[in-house]
This record gives structure tokens, sequence and C-alpha cells, in this order.
């Protein structure tokens, strides 16, 4: 008898990995495929051709079949996830008008008419005319119609990049309701197009017949078209099932489905996530993002750029780490746990506000990075501590911001990401929480989250509480050291948190004079 496999496609930011994963979660192959995240035409620009995303399936995927392990007529079904935020303008044959604006983009669509009416009367009064002003101005929507109102008009669907490539793989525009985490008219709470009277539709124009049919995950998108099945070998007709964006099937492949258990992603954006049956918002007006489960919600605070700042470190002051890495072929940052052994927990009292790139509400638009208690006892090493430390310490906010909400104390926490690689940053994290710490057995959270869902909705499990105990598993676990943990606290209440209410005025002086 054949072992059944899954076949699980995750289109990232820096990579496309095609995943064959056993219903026991086992990883039985895997063909990564790097691919150039965006290019920039203008500052602050970041668009991609939607090609390059296609070809990155299509490559992935036929690296895999002549690979150990593998066998085509195993595989039952495949599950697509893919970077959340990246957007299309599709003609009536489904080919792109433009290329594609990728989540990084900063773009920005200033001079709009505020919403109006009952709604704005509303927003007035409960102090949120500035947030919704800021969802209107980044909305790419609302740039391209201004600003290529030409593009517009032909667009047929407009759709995020899991939309796309579930167009080439079924021939069909359809999306899982999973995946919907952009500015877009998508009513959070209820899980679907919002309604024709909800304010979205005046914040985001975009005409509903222009959006894509949704299906909850786990359900049927389609199946493998002849096209697609040539172009990546895929077997023609196999099922399609619907999955989630990359964030939320990873919280599934960390094994995170209690509330209880929080999930870290040290990934280009740092997020923490739980999962929650209840609509709960973590701050008014942005809400918790559909959940890899159907009907649960991902809620999430995020550090938008998070453990980029690991890369931004090696490029501005890593120079001897690269160049040690490359003499020894391996990627620099492996060498970065030797700084963090270097430097004493709390950086000799450095410490660092990760807010390179601002956020909407956490901790606002205004908002810049900061490093206060630099001293001549100070070097890059501890300058690396402090940005992880800093990192910690912002996730430790938005798990608290969590608890506060849902009322649920979260009790440990897993690690995805690049980051969960580096022992040093995982120890830091458990004195910082003073929780323990694990890795999911694989290093492929996402690819395995979705692989969840298709076990799920193909009925190889019964549901998701005995899917995730069959497939997911505790990798390494970090356990907090008691004395770090009350230094950590300490530096956290008395000076962590009190940097931002401290230097908000300043950054708003900031913003006022160089704009």
């Amino acid at each position: 008898m054949i072992t059944e496999h899954i076949l699980a496609i995750d289109n990232g930011t820096q990579s496309v990995r095609a995943l064959l994963f056993d219903l026991q979660g086992n990883l039985v192959a895997k063909k990564r495929i790097p691919i150039q995240p965006y290019y920039s035409n203008r500052p602050g620009w970041a668009e991609q051709n939607p090609e390059v995303f296609w070809k990155g399936v299509c490559e992935a995927c036929q690296g895999l079949w002549n690979m150990e392990g593998v066998v085509k007529d195993s595989i039952i079904g495949v599950g697509l996830t893919t970077q959340r935020s990246t957007v299309l303008n599709l003609d009536k044959n489904g080919e792109p008008l433009r290329p594609a604006i990728v989540w990084l983009d900063q773009r920005r669509t200033e001079g709009l008419d505020p919403v109006g009416g009952l709604w704005g009367f509303l927003f007035k009064i409960a102090g949120m005319q500035d947030t919704v002003r800021y969802l209107q101005a980044e909305a790419e929507a609302n740039w391209i119609r201004i600003n290529q109102p030409e593009i517009w008009e032909k667009t047929d669907k407009y759709v995020l990049l899991s939309g796309f490539l579930t167009r080439k793989l079924v021939g069909k525009v359809i999306d899982s309701v999973g995946c919907q985490v952009a500015y877009m008219p998508f009513d959070y709470k209820s899980q679907d197009w919002a309604k024709p009277f909800d304010w979205k539709w005046k914040a985001v124009n975009v005409e509903p017949e222009k959006l894509p049919d949704l299906v909850q995950p786990t359900e049927l998108l389609g199946y493998i078209t002849k096209e697609a099945s040539l172009a990546t070998g895929i077997p023609e007709g196999l099922p399609l099932i619907a999955t989630a964006a990359d964030k939320a099937t990873e919280v599934i492949g960390a094994g995170c489905l209690d509330p209880s258990i929080g999930c870290l992603s040290y990934g280009t954006t740092a997020t923490i996530n739980t999962t929650h049956k209840k609509y709960t918002e973590v701050i008014p007006l942005i809400p918790p993002y559909p959940s890899a489960v159907p009907g649960y919600y991902s809620m999430e605070v995020q550090i938008y750029r998070g453990f980029w700042m690991v890369s931004w470190f090696k490029d501005e002051f890593g120079q001897v780490e690269k160049r040690e890495a490359e003499k020894r072929g391996i990627e620099a940052e492996e060498l970065f746990d030797e700084l963090l052994r270097t430097v004493p927990a709390g950086a000799e009292g450095l410490i660092l506000q990760p807010y390179w790139s601002p956020g909407l509400k956490i901790p606002g638009p205004e908002a810049k990075g900061a490093v206060i208690g630099f001293g001549d006892v100070h070097t890059r090493a501890h300058f690396y501590r402090a940005i992880i430390e800093g990192l910690a310490y912002s996730l430790l906010e938005g798990a608290e911001r969590t608890e506060k909400r849902s009322k649920i104390p979260i009790t440990s926490l897993r690690v995805a990401g690049g980051g969960s690689q580096s022992p040093g940053a995982m120890q830091i994290t458990a004195d910082v929480f003073g929780l323990p710490v694990s890795r999911p057995h694989v290093y492929e959270a996402s690819g395995l989250g979705a692989a969840i869902d298709v076990a799920v909705g193909m009925k190889r499990h019964a549901d998701f509480a005995v899917a995730i105990s069959e497939m997911t598993r505790l990798g390494d676990t970090f356990e907090p050291d008691p004395k770090r943990h009350a230094m950590y606290r300490n530096l956290y209440d008395r000076v962590y948190k009190r940097m931002y209410s401290r230097l908000k005025p300043l950054y708003n002086e900031i913003r006022e004079i160089i704009s």
C-alpha cells in the first residue's frame, strides 16, 4: 500500500517551496526556489512581475519529482499558502494587467475624500478618523484607480497573490477566506465580503463584481488543470484544497490551536498570534485575521520590520561575519549567535525599540526606531543583542495586549520563521517572556499548516484537534532562566514600556519638521 502524501506549495517573500508531507506531519521532500522579493522603480515602491511567482511554483514542483521518496501517485491533494497583501489586477482572461504590488510597497494616496455620512460621524465621535484615513491612503486599489485609471477600467478581477496562483492551478478565479489579509472591503467578523452598507466600500473603492468568489479553508477550490499539470508536473485532476495565508497556516503548523499557546513568527515581519473562536479586536478597527481553521480568528500583533532588522544589521554592521561566512560556506546569520554570547543579558543597559518602520496603531504612524543607554562599553555586539531583546520586548507587549482583550493568559510559546533557527534568539525570548519556548518539529511550519488543512478537508483526519495532534510536535524547547527573566522584567516595565510615550512628542516634531 502506498503511503499517502500531501503537496504543500508555499510562496513566501524570499522563495517558493514545494513540500511533500505525510499524514504524520513528516517532511518527505522539499524543493526551494529563491525569488527576487520585488523591484522598485521609485523610492518606496515594491512591485514584481507576476510570472516570477508562477515560474517559482513551476520550478519548485518540477524539482520534487526526481527526489528520493517522491511518488506522484501517492499525492492525494494540494494546498497553497502565500505571502499576504500582495495584490494583482487581472483582465477577462485572467492575465495580469500590471505588475503585482508586493506587501512591502510603501506608496500612499493622500488627499482622498474622507468617509462621510453616519460612518464619518461615528468615526469622529470615536476618535478613529485618522485610522480610517490611514487605511484609505494605504489601500493599493485607491492608488491604482487614481493613478492608473485605464488599468482599473480593464480590471475584471482584483485579487491577492493566492487568487492569482489558484487561477493558474485550477483555471478559475476563486480564493480562500483564510487568505484575505489586505486593504480590501472584507468583513473580518463574518469572514466574507462586506455588506453593501459597510464603510469599507467607501474607504476602499472596489466594485463588488471585481472580487473573487471565496470558500472556507478545507473546502475545494478546484482541480489541477491539464495546462497547470504540464507546467508544474502536478498530476492533472488532483484537488486543490483551500488553506490560508502563510502566517495563519504557520500558526496551526506550529501546533497553536489552543488560545493559551502563543505563536511567535520570527520572519520579515515579526508577529504574535493566538487562535480564538470569538471575534476580538486587540486594537479598535484592527481586526483579527481569518485563521486557517474555518470560523476561527487569528489575533495578531505585528512588528512590521521584525527580523528584517537582522538582515539590516548584517548589511550595515556585519561585514566581519559576512566575510567569515563566505569562507565557511554558511549564512552570516549563523555567526551572529557568537555575538550574542559575548554580551550579558540586558546588553549592559542598551535598550532598543524596533520601530524602524511604523505601524498603523501600534506604535503609530509617527513612530521611529530608538536606542537609549549608549556608553563607552558598548560595541556592535551589544547593539545586535539589543535588537533581539527589543524585538522580544515588543512582542511581549503584544502578548499582554492580547491577554488583556481576550481574558485568556498565554502559558507557552512556539516560535517559527527564520529567526527561530537562532538558539540565542530563542533563549532570549524565553528569558524575556518567562515562559518555555519551543520550535515546531519542522522548520516549514506554514507549509505544514497548509497540509493540515488539506488533510482535514480530505477527511484523512477527523478534525483539526486530531490533525494537529497527529501532524505536529515540539522540537527543541528553551526554558527561561528565573534570574535573567527578573532583570528583563524590570527593564521592560520600568524602561521599555515608558520609551514610546516619552518619545512620541519628539517623533511628532520630527515628522512636522521634515515633512
